[in-house]
């Protein structure tokens, strides 16, 4: 089951069912309150759950006149680094200052994590992604991102772009909450596939294409069976001597990077493809 915040036609706000060609609205109001999505999310059975809050006065709607939101609610978003050795690669070529420290992350027990926005700085799909001013190399990063309750158990799995400024971090490791952590430098969505089973990792695949002015210009894919962590894992460092009472989505790491000579433009189109999940599609801006 797929789980979505949506705007419809009217530009009111659904916490809706996501099926193959429609959406089912719930109703979210109850004697004690308004729900969140994150409520049926942390609750023991979210699909239960979140069958039992069907809006019969609500006739599903199709999805190509819905708007999708960024599927979180006040949960902190978190990331992870170097789980994949296309990323260790990477960050030891663009800092070459610090190359032996991202060399022993990708083999250490403790992983590389760090905090990467708060919920309002979040944008959904169809919102731009932002480009800094002052880098000279930006690049998005297409991720898997698990979505936490607040004793840290996945309840669920979205897109994630967790954009990048190269050049800042490959300058000095210390950099890198400005090269990862500024407005309009994390998306996520459309949707929450709901974590009910196991996955299969190698046949999970992630699709990149970046496109500018009508063209292709990079493509990438890779599957969630190159990932060195486990998730269950990644979950666990991250709650270590750290409280979530709301809940986190935790980015899992990119095993998808274009080559050292790209840069992303204003005005280029990025577009996340993972199995099951959908497709995440921002533009981007700068300035």
């Amino acid at each position: 089951m797929r789980l979505a915040k949506v705007l419809f036609p009217n530009q009111t706000q659904h916490v809706v069912i996501v099926g193959e060609s429609s959406v089912q609205a719930l109703n979210m109001t109850t004697s004690e309150g308004t729900l969140r999505l994150s409520d049926i999310l942390h609750s023991d059975s979210p699909a239960d759950f979140a069958k039992s809050l069907i809006d019969a006065t609500i006739a599903p709607v199709s999805l190509d006149i819905i708007s999708f939101l960024a599927p979180i609610d006040s949960q902190e978003v978190w990331a992870a680094g170097v789980t994949y050795k296309r990323s260790q690669v990477a960050r030891m070529e663009e800092s070459k200052s610090g190359a032996d420290h991202y060399a022993h992350v990708y083999t250490a027990d403790r992983p590389e994590i760090f905090f990467k926005s708060t919920p309002t700085r979040v944008v959904g799909p169809g919102v731009p992604v932002r480009i800094r001013k002052d880098a000279t190399w930006s690049v998005p990063e297409p991720e898997f991102v698990l979505i936490l309750d607040p004793k840290m158990n996945i309840k669920g799995y979205s897109i994630g772009n967790d954009m990048s400024s190269r050049d800042i971090e490959g300058e000095n490791p210390l950099y890198l909450p400005q090269a990862k952590v500024y407005n309009q430098s994390c998306a996520i969505g459309p949707n929450i596939l709901l974590a009910d089973g196991p996955l299969d990792l190698p046949k999970t695949l992630i699709h990149l294409t970046i496109q500018r002015n009508g063209k292709d210009v990079f493509t990438g894919e890779t599957n969630l069976g190159q990932i060195v962590r486990k998730f269950e894992d990644l979950a666990q460092w991250l709650g270590r001597e750290l409280d979530f009472p709301h809940g986190a989505a935790l980015l899992t790491g990119t095993g998808i990077i274009p080559p050292d000579n790209f840069t992303l433009n204003p005005g280029d189109i990025v577009r996340i493809s993972i199995t099951g999940l959908g497709t995440l599609e921002n533009s981007v801006v700068q300035g």
